[in-house]
C-alpha cells in the first residue's frame, strides 16, 4: 500500500511513519496543504491521510477539491478539533474515515488497511501499478504521452500485474490482423516501454520470464 500523509507537526509525522513502514506501508509525506493538493490530485495513492489544521490550504479545501474533480481516493481525516459539526463537515466533504488526535498508530494502520479491503472506487479511467499511472482517456502514464501500441501494451501488461503475458498472446491483442506473425514487435516496444520507465525514473520494471512472456514487478527498495 503506498499513501500520502499530509501532516506540519513533523514530530507526530516521524512517529507514525516509522510505525507504517515497519507495517510494509509505502508513505510520502509533505507539511504543507499546497503541497498536499498538488500531490493528492494524482491517481498514485492508495490512500490519503490528510490533517485538517495545515499551512497555506486546510485539510477540509483539499477534500473538498479532490473529490470536485472526481477523484475518489480514501482519504481519513485528522483533527484534533473533536466538535461534531467538524467531523461531519469532513464526512460531507466526501472523507471515508475521521480519526480525532491523539490517536494510536496501531489504530490508523488498522483503518487503512481495512480501507484498503473496501471494493476499489477510482476511477476505471485511470489504471494503477507500483509509482505508475496510466490515464486511457489522455493515454499518458504518469503524464507521458504514449503511442497507440505502446498505450496498449501498458494497459495489459498494468491489468494482469501477477501474470506474464506471453509474446504471442500480446501480438495478437495488441497488433491483432496486422501482426504477420512477427513477435519482433513485441521486443521492439518492451524495449520503448523500458526506456520510458528509466525516464519516469519509475521503480516499476518489466521482467523477462524465459519462456512465459513479460510482467511487471515493483521494488520500493
Amino acid at each position: 500500500m503506498r499513501i500520502l500523509y499530509v501532516e506540519d507537526e513533523k514530530y507526530l509525522a516521524d512517529a507514525v511513519i516509522h510505525v507504517l513502514d515497519k507495517s510494509g506501508i509505502s508513505v510520502e509525506w509533505v507539511a504543507d496543504g499546497e503541497e498536499g493538493l498538488e500531490l493528492a490530485v494524482k491517481p498514485i495513492y492508495d490512500a490519503i491521510v490528510l490533517d485538517v489544521m495545515l499551512p497555506k490550504m486546510s485539510g477540509f479545501d483539499i477534500l473538498r477539491v479532490i473529490r470536485e474533480r472526481n477523484i475518489k481516493t480514501t482519504v481519513i481525516m485528522l483533527s484534533d478539533l473533536i466538535q461534531a459539526e467538524d467531523k461531519i463537515k469532513g464526512l460531507n466533504y466526501g472523507a471515508d474515515d475521521y480519526l480525532a488526535k491523539p490517536f494510536k498508530t496501531a489504530e490508523l494502520v488498522a483503518r487503512l488497511q481495512a480501507l484498503s479491503r473496501r471494493p476499489a472506487l477510482q476511477d476505471e479511467t485511470v489504471i494503477r501499478f507500483g509509482d505508475l499511472y496510466y490515464d486511457k482517456t489522455n493515454r499518458t502514464l504518469n503524464e507521458l504521452e504514449l503511442t497507440e501500441k505502446e498505450a496498449l501494451l501498458v494497459e495489459t501488461l498494468m491489468r494482469n500485474p501477477d501474470r506474464a503475458q506471453s509474446k504471442e498472446y500480446l501480438l495478437n491483442h495488441i497488433w491483432g490482423s496486422d501482426n504477420f506473425g512477427d513477435e519482433n514487435y513485441v521486443e521492439v516496444y518492451i524495449s520503448y516501454l523500458r526506456k520510458k520507465l528509466t525516464k519516469l525514473n519509475s521503480k516499476v520494471k518489466i521482467k523477462t520470464l524465459r519462456g512465459l512472456g513479460y510482467k511487471l514487478v515493483y521494488k520500493e527498495k
